[in-house]
């Protein structure tokens, strides 16, 4: 990038080249966790443009660039390998595992007490915010508040992502999702690994999502509910209760539409599996007469049923639905009986 500032010659020694300007105070352990591997050492010049703001207190890992009219506190850490673009910003106690990336206007960190945590491989889009104070009116101003995001997840531009609302929880982002541009998660959130959220995916405060789920566009899912793993949400719904695993929800006010089979499909469950699943659906959710039998009886039966109850997909499905009425929990969202599967 033509832009940067080389700061040291291939021959110059680091320590000796930025002693008056970079002042590290980690220990060797601290270093291997947000820059990798020891064996894998970058020997590769960091590189910082004359406009950055970077605080002599600050640790930036080998091979790192910082671009012009960034930002980097005091506090913050940054792992081998990342690049700043122009105009992106790291505040707080604030660590960057290696190759991350930050787009210009993006900003990571906030001067909080209490941390923000990024693994490795992770991209930061234009104007993303992370890693700052929630919006939760019961958050106590000096009280700690954490985030802690896996790797390889991509963030794309404008979403936001808050720190947790008291120093007893905290906001956690898995590996691998894709959250795109526009999107929100809230305080207190917990999200798993491999999920799509597509543009203007909103959570509000204490959701929790497991894996390989999918959402469309322009969903807002309320306080406290669950959104079981291999789950799909169609465009435009808004999800006030849990929705149970591997199923599909749409709607104004969500409604159960059947099993998300195309997501099925694609993760590979097998013919078997599906089959096993869409069985178990049509006994809970499909009666042949709603009259003679309570929702509870369905689910005895099906955990009773001679084949059904020895299929690990299915007992999975049952259990995240009963796991949807226990105290606190939401219940599941709304289901007709026409729903298909």
């Amino acid at each position: 990038m033509y832009w940067l500032l080389k700061l040291r010659s291939k021959t110059t020694p680091l320590s000796s080249a930025l002693s008056s300007f970079f002042l590290p105070t980690f220990s060797s352990a601290s270093l291997s966790d947000i820059a990798g591997d020891k064996k894998e050492q970058v020997t590769n010049t960091s590189l910082i443009h004359p406009t950055a703001v970077v605080h002599p207190n600050a640790f930036i890992g080998q091979g790192v660039s910082i671009g012009p009219f960034c930002t980097v506190g005091s506090f913050a850490k940054l792992g081998n390998g990342c690049q700043l673009y122009p105009g992106s910003h790291i505040f707080g106690n604030t660590v960057l595992g290696a190759h991350c990336i930050l787009m210009t206007g993006a900003v990571v960190g906030d001067d909080l007490p209490g941390h923000t945590v990024l693994g490795c491989n992770n991209i930061i889009g234009h104007h993303a915010v992370v890693g700052i104070k929630c919006q939760d009116m019961k958050y106590k101003p000096g009280e700690e508040c954490f985030l802690d995001v896996g790797d390889d997840n991509e963030i794309r531009e404008h979403t936001s992502i808050h720190r947790s609302s008291k120093s007893s929880d905290r906001t956690v982002i898995g590996n691998g999702n894709l959250i795109m541009g526009s999107s929100h998660i809230a305080h207190d959130c917990k999200v798993g690994n491999n999920n799509i959220f597509a543009n203007n995916t909103l959570l509000a405060g204490h959701v929790v999502v497991g894996d390989h789920t999918h959402t469309a566009g322009a969903i807002a899912v309320h306080q406290f509910c669950h959104i079981g793993s291999f789950s799909f949400i169609g465009g435009g719904s808004v999800v006030s209760q849990d929705v149970p695993k591997y199923m599909m929800v749409s709607g104004e006010r969500a409604e159960l539409r059947g099993l998300n089979l195309e997501g099925l499909r694609r993760h590979r469950f097998t013919a078997a599996e599906i089959r096993s699943l869409r069985a178990a659906y049509r006994k809970i959710f499909m009666p042949a007469n709603e009259n003679v039998r309570g929702f509870e009886e369905r689910l005895a039966e099906v955990e009773q049923h001679e084949e059904l109850a020895n299929d690990p997909s299915v007992c999975s499905m049952v259990q995240s639905i009963r796991d949807s009425f226990e105290e606190k929990r939401r219940g599941i969202c709304k289901f007709r009986q026409w729903s298909g599967c």
